[in-house]
């Protein structure tokens, strides 16, 4: 993909996608940009949901350039109704639409110079501090979310004080998830009064979008790039084993002890010294990489090589189990950086295809993922300080 998105979008109808499980066919209501620029498709390693809408646009299991992804935010954010009352918050879903929400966040500040918006991503990491809410995405490899309370007390008044929520996901494909979190922060969220459901790809079609804004429980709008509707028909190949994604549950505060957005922002964190002082030379092609729910600093980091002439690309390791096949083109396993044990993946991504790949933690170095730097010739780049 270029550094540009094609500006006139293609009509797709009853276009079938051969998978693994079955058989996934697709129709396109309406579309601001060509559906082959914004999504791939791929099977899961998911008995409950064996098929994946592979987004070419979110910098997560495929590689993006920063210029792309930062179109996409600025197109979602131009997408909100211009006269939603304050204050309002944007919730990006984890841990594939953190980036995003933040992204689509960050735009709608410098397109609106609004002062009253406030960022928060769930989690599925547990740290010792109080809640606003859990959640549950049925369909996920993970399915519980976790949303901390803002740690700043102005935070917290623009939490509880909130008119307008602004929900971010990468796709949607039944609105049970936008639901779920909607229903979830309604107590913690009494003055609202308007709700926007923002997503790269809606697969919800005109009848479940209808129904996903009538059960919502307040007056709401659907933002998305592309509209259409799918339906699925398994084969009778066995269901794919899910491995185990859920984690511990212990507290993460040790290993995650700076605030990137789960407790809240209204303004991305600057990037530390270490990470500043990283250069790059003009036209040397490099792969930033974040790592699980860490993906919003590193996409910044890629952003300022890009701008100094180097030839970077952004993408991310996940939890999310996926076959190879498809847009899917090659697999990497290691273990999580968060000491919960479970595997994590890279796709699409083969040893010796860029200059440098960097990989981005939150964590401590003692946590750097060796088989996947080993496997990359990666270099580590610790965005926090710990204490020896």
């Amino acid at each position: 993909m270029t550094s540009t998105l094609s500006t006139a979008p293609t009509e797709i109808a009853g276009i079938t996608i051969p998978l693994a499980g079955g058989h996934l066919d697709i129709d396109l209501e309406h579309g601001d940009l060509p559906v082959t620029d914004l999504c791939g498709f791929a099977s899961r390693r998911n008995p409950k949901r064996p098929f994946l809408f592979v987004s070419r646009v979110l910098g997560r299991h495929l590689p993006v350039r920063p210029a792309i992804m930062g179109d996409i935010h600025r197109r979602l954010a131009a997408k909100l109704p211009p006269d939603l009352p304050e204050p309002a918050v944007v919730i990006g879903m984890a841990e594939t639409a953190v980036a995003l929400g933040q992204g689509v966040h960050e735009a709608w500040q410098n397109l609106t110079c609004r002062d009253d918006l406030l960022f928060l991503h769930s989690t599925r990491y547990r740290l010792n501090h109080p809640l606003v809410c859990t959640f549950e995405e049925g369909h996920s490899h993970a399915t519980s979310h976790l949303l901390h309370r803002p740690a700043d007390p102005e935070h917290q008044r623009l939490l509880a004080e909130a008119r307008t929520l602004v929900l971010v996901d990468d796709e949607a494909s039944t609105g049970a998830t936008f639901l779920a979190l909607a229903d979830a922060c309604r107590t913690a969220m009494p003055a609202l009064t308007h709700l926007v459901c923002v997503t790269i790809t809606d697969w919800m079609g005109a009848e479940r979008r209808a129904a996903l804004q009538d059960r919502l429980p307040v007056p709401s709008h659907v933002v998305s790039l592309l509209q259409g509707r799918y339906t699925f028909r398994p084969s009778d190949a066995p269901p794919p084993r899910l491995p185990d994604v859920t984690g511990t549950g212990g507290f993460k505060d040790h290993l995650a002890p700076v605030n990137w957005g789960r407790l809240g922002a209204r303004a991305p964190m600057p990037l530390p010294p270490d990470v500043l002082a990283i250069t790059a030379r003009p036209g040397e092609r490099i792969l930033v990489l974040g790592t699980g729910e860490f993906v919003y600093p590193p996409y910044q980091l890629a952003r300022r090589l890009s701008a100094r002439g180097a030839d970077v690309w952004v993408q991310a390791t996940t939890r999310s189990p996926i076959l190879e096949g498809g847009d899917i083109r090659s697999v990497l396993e290691f273990p999580d950086a968060y000491e919960d044990g479970i595997p994590n993946y890279l796709y699409s991504v083969r040893a010796g295809q860029y200059d440098r790949v960097l990989v981005c933690y939150e964590t401590p170095p003692s946590t750097a993922q060796q088989a996947l730097i080993e496997a990359l010739a990666a270099e580590p780049v610790h965005f926090n300080r710990f204490e020896a």
